[in-house]
């Protein structure tokens, strides 16, 4: 099967168990399991390319100008943590299906698990760091959903928003990371990455690339000091718990550090950053365990102990380090998610979870009990059980380590953290399984069903195998080192059996389990002096950390981000002009090129006007009527500018747009007072100025220099010269950018322009419905009103003007892709066509004959221009890639056909649709304010007698 529908077939499924969920639970949880099942059996398909040596890989190149490449590749670490990550998945998903309430939404659930398999398949599997990433955060995001799952409870929505906020900020700091790698490799395919260790390592931006990823690593595996999120994650269900701390979410940094461990490893400031943080968090995670009274919370400081200790192996920088970590991966995904099913059960069956309201269970819970008993002396590390295998490599290891030229230390710590680990494992087992019964249960205890005891007694199979017959494993964890390692010739020579004689790690294992039990003794002391003693409370110190953040950011965001715009134009304009005088005082200036031209009195003319406009805007601007007035001089100065820079197509487009906005602009000031108060003080209005006027001559003195010089580089006007025809088919460059060169700019703004259209149609709504509307019902204009609504004369101009208007729309559509003109252009001329009909005849009038609903004119423009682009696939180009024919059809001379025509369409359906759904918008609200509009198109009924109007005695009848 393809690697990519392996990686898919998770996400696809997870379409379906909401679809099942009113098929009820089997069918919710047979579909999910299915999907689990048919990725797995898929990915075992490319087992035998994966035993033989090869590495199985498939791509597409998908944006290949940014490194971007759906590359997927199957080696032996690969299908290992693909085979866990499935496999158990199977297990998590039968168990899930009997663990959850009735009440439990079952088809969300499954959706989310669904979702978060398909992403760590997807991050062992990525062969492009990019695609990695992505499938990283998407862990994060789907475990929130998991772990948040309850929400319900405060502390699985406190947990959840914890392991977001602690994954997702390392995931960030390990984007740098990668993108330095990327950057020094030249690829940001792993493959490629993966094969230049001497030019990574040598390169003085290794070590900021090591910091970044390992940030990455340490906060998905919670290593010290990022260790606290993972216990706040057991509010999640414990089939979520099982599954995120055996195979999944926290194994995640541990495969990164093994797939990056042949670029990474090896070097001093790998070992001494990997190795402490893996030692301090086996500690210190094995101490806390023992004093923990909440089954999952105990197992998921083990977890974090265990995880250490895997991390600790990976920075030795040793083949033997490495195949020791691989091998203790596969023992704790077997028996870390045995136990936490197990807590599980208990929890389902005495309704606790509490150690102290526990005991004597071996007899009410006898299969419970074994699977347990055998899952947490495998964790212990007792004989003929697969924990004790993997165990005595890592103390092996241990006593061949020397950290800060300590040789003991490493041993010495290794062995406290096992001895550690070997207490809190028998107090799992004494303090909750033996004893004599008690009579105050929350509820009686007894085994369930094999719908919940079967999967995880499935793992203690594999525990109790692997810890008897070693050999069964020896070829797995050999592949998959040799993967980890990057060279199969590097293997160790060692093999994995029970007994390696009297050796130092046997003797430190004889301590760790002998101080065990004598620890779990001394149990009471122990506790007493652990709760006497001051330590941190992660959570306090988070949640301190948290709220010193948000304080900052108000502190520095509400004296900026106060909803005063002048502030904001302020902020903005002085930093440019700062940033522009450093670049001018610091940078160089050429002569220059060019000399001023003459201006003759027509220039000069209408540069006064565009100043005096422009400054009677700014001392006339309370007055909301002349300001618009203004506005509209502005724009036809700047019109006749384009004019005159032969500029057709700005100038066409300015003067339509400024039409379009002036009458829109006068139906909301419509509701507004004639005058805006004066709200700044003298002082502020003071600053204002200056911070405009340096503004202004700040981008004056640019212009002046730019346009006296000519350009370094050649402009790239003369590309679009050049490729108008030849690539686009059509002489008006200005149309050929707008529909081909730049056709994903212009895609993009029309359906911006919709959205804005929909936003002011949703707001119109809110006014009408809300209080609003009794303040339209009883407002009075503040000026009198005309006494003809409709005159006749505009009436009747309009409507000759209408299809000659229409005429002059469509003439400028079809030759905009040679002549001045285009779709846009001919949108807004159709649109001033249809609003002359609002201002002649009237809202009611006009919306009484509306044919075509705006949204949907907007959105068949928005799916034509889409299509349009889509087609290009078709004929294996780019997306919105035009192309041109010509054609000829008797008796019509030979004319031209492109695609981009289309293309315009959409943008012409768009822009009609958008204006005239804001004209509608505006409209609704008039005819709401207005009760005197008439449902005519002049203000006389032309349905009545006229002797009607003449006769009052009549008329009142």
């Amino acid at each position: 099967m393809s690697l990519f529908l392996v990686v898919a077939l998770p996400f696809l499924g997870a379409l379906l168990p909401g679809l099942m969920n009113s098929a009820g639970r089997q069918a919710c949880a047979g579909v999910t399991f299915t999907v689990t099942l048919a990725a797995l059996i898929g990915l075992l398909t490319n087992l035998p390319a994966v035993l033989a040596g090869e590495v199985v890989t498939t791509g597409v190149n998908w944006l290949p100008m940014l490194g971007l490449n759906v590359n997927l590749m199957l080696d032996g670490l690969g299908f290992f943590f693909a085979s866990l990550i499935l496999g158990i998945g199977l297990l998590i998903i039968a168990y899930a299906r009997y663990y959850l309430a009735r009440e439990d939404n079952m088809g969300e659930f499954f959706t989310y698990l669904l979702l978060f398999q398909g992403a760590m398949v997807g991050i062992v599997l990525s062969d492009n760091i990019l695609l990695l990433l992505v499938f990283w955060e998407l862990t994060s995001l789907s475990s929130f959903l998991l772990i948040g799952y309850w929400k319900h409870l405060p502390e699985g929505r406190q947990g959840a928003r914890m392991a977001l906020t602690v994954t997702g900020m390392g995931g960030l700091a390990m984007i740098g990371g990668m993108l330095i790698l990327g950057q020094l490799v030249g690829s940001y395919d792993l493959s490629v990455i993966l094969q230049n260790r001497e030019l990574i390592q040598s390169s003085p931006l290794y070590l900021p690339a090591l910091l970044l990823i390992l940030l990455g690593c340490f906060t998905k595996s919670a290593q010290f000091p990022f260790h606290f999120w993972l216990p706040h994650a057991m509010a999640a269900p414990t089939p979520v718990s099982a599954y995120l701390h055996s195979a999944t979410m926290v194994k995640a940094g541990i495969f990164l550090m093994a797939r990056m461990w042949p670029v990474l490893a090896g070097t001093p400031e790998w070992f001494l950053i990997v190795t402490t943080a893996g030692l301090i968090t086996m500690v210190l995670g094995a101490v806390i365990a023992l004093f923990k009274h909440d089954l999952k919370a105990l197992l998921a400081f083990s977890t974090v102990s265990h995880l250490g200790l895997i991390t600790m192996l990976l920075g030795t920088g040793t083949a033997f380090g490495a195949m020791a970590a691989v091998f203790h991966i596969l023992n704790h995904a077997t028996f870390k998610a045995a136990l936490f099913m197990s807590a599980g059960i208990i929890d389902h069956e005495t309704h606790t979870r509490d150690i102290r309201r526990l005991g004597g269970l071996r007899q009410l819970m006898p299969v419970t009990f074994v699977i347990a008993t055998l899952a947490a002396l495998s964790m212990a590390g007792i004989p003929l059980l697969n924990g004790f295998l993997s165990k005595e490599m890592m103390l092996e290891e241990a006593t061949h380590t020397a950290l800060f030229n300590t040789p003991w230390l490493v041993p010495a710590l290794a062995t406290v953290g096992s001895l550690f680990s070997a207490a809190y494992c028998f107090r799992l087992i004494g303090h909750t399984f033996l004893g004599p019964k008690r009579n105050d249960y929350p509820s009686a205890p007894h085994d369930p069903g094999p719908g919940l005891w079967l999967p995880p007694a499935i793992l203690v199979v594999l525990v109790v195998a692997i810890g008897v017959a070693p050999f069964l494993a020896e070829p797995l964890v050999k592949l998959v080192t040799s993967a980890v390692l990057g060279d199969a010739a590097a293997l160790p020579k060692a093999h994995l059996k029970i007994w390696h004689g009297l050796t130092p790690p046997l003797y430190m294992s004889v301590v760790a389990v002998l101080g065990g039990l004598i620890l779990l003794m001394l149990y009471r002391p122990a506790l007493r002096l652990w709760d006497a003693a001051p330590r941190p409370e992660a959570k306090t110190i988070f949640d301190a950390t948290i709220a010193s953040a948000v304080s900052l950011a108000r502190g520095i965001i509400h004296p900026l981000h106060n909803g005063a715009f002048s502030r904001y134009a302020a902020l903005m304009v002085v930093t440019v002009i700062a940033a522009g005088y450093h670049a001018w005082s610091t940078g160089t200036l050429g002569a220059a090129t060019r000399t001023v031209q003459p201006a003759g009195a027509v220039e000069i003319a209408g540069w006064v006007m565009l100043v005096a406009a422009t400054g009677g805007l700014v001392f006339l601007h309370r007055n909301r009527l002349l300001a618009l007035i203004l506005i509209g001089i502005v724009g036809l100065m700047v019109s006749v500018g384009f004019v005159f820079f032969s500029a057709p197509d700005l100038a066409m487009t300015q003067i339509t747009v400024e039409v379009v906005s002036i009458i829109l602009l006068l139906l909301a000031l419509n509701f507004l007072p004639n005058r805006t108060p004066v709200e700044s003080t003298v002082l502020r209005r003071t600053r204002d100025a200056l911070v405009a006027i340096a503004g202004g001559l700040a981008t004056l003195a640019m212009s002046y220099h730019f346009l006296l010089r000519e350009a370094v580089t050649s402009p790239i006007s003369e590309y679009h010269l050049a490729n108008s025809y030849k690539g686009g088919g059509g002489t008006n460059v200005v149309n050929v950018i707008l529909v081909d060169f730049r056709g994903f700019d212009t895609f993009g703004e029309i359906i911006v322009l919709g959205i804005a259209a929909l936003l002011i149609y949703a707001l119109t709504e809110t006014l009408l419905d809300g209080p609003v509307r009794a303040r339209l019902l009883n407002r009075t204009p503040d000026q009198p009103r005309a006494g003809d609504m409709h005159p006749t004369m505009m009436v009747v101009l309009t409507r000759v003007m209408m299809p000659v208007v229409l005429m002059v729309g469509f003439y400028i559509f079809w030759r905009g892709h040679n002549e001045p003109g285009g779709g846009f252009i001919a949108g807004l001329v159709v649109s001033i066509a249809v609003v002359m009909q609002y201002m002649a005849s009237g809202f009611s009038w006009t919306s009484a004959r509306l044919r075509y609903p705006y949204h949907g004119v907007i959105g068949a423009g928005v799916l034509t221009a889409g299509l349009t682009g889509i087609g290009s696939w078709f004929v294996g180009k780019p997306f919105l890639t035009s192309d041109f024919t010509y054609v000829r059809i008797p008796p019509f001379e030979k004319f031209e056909l492109a695609t981009a025509a289309l293309f315009d369409l959409g943008v012409f359906l768009a822009v009609v649709g958008a204006v005239m759904l804001s004209l509608e918008s505006f409209s609704r609200l008039a005819r709401r304010a207005d009760a005197q509009d008439s449902e005519h198109p002049m203000d006389i009924d032309p349905s009545r007698d006229p002797a009607d109007v003449t006769n009052p005695a009549k008329e009142g009848a």
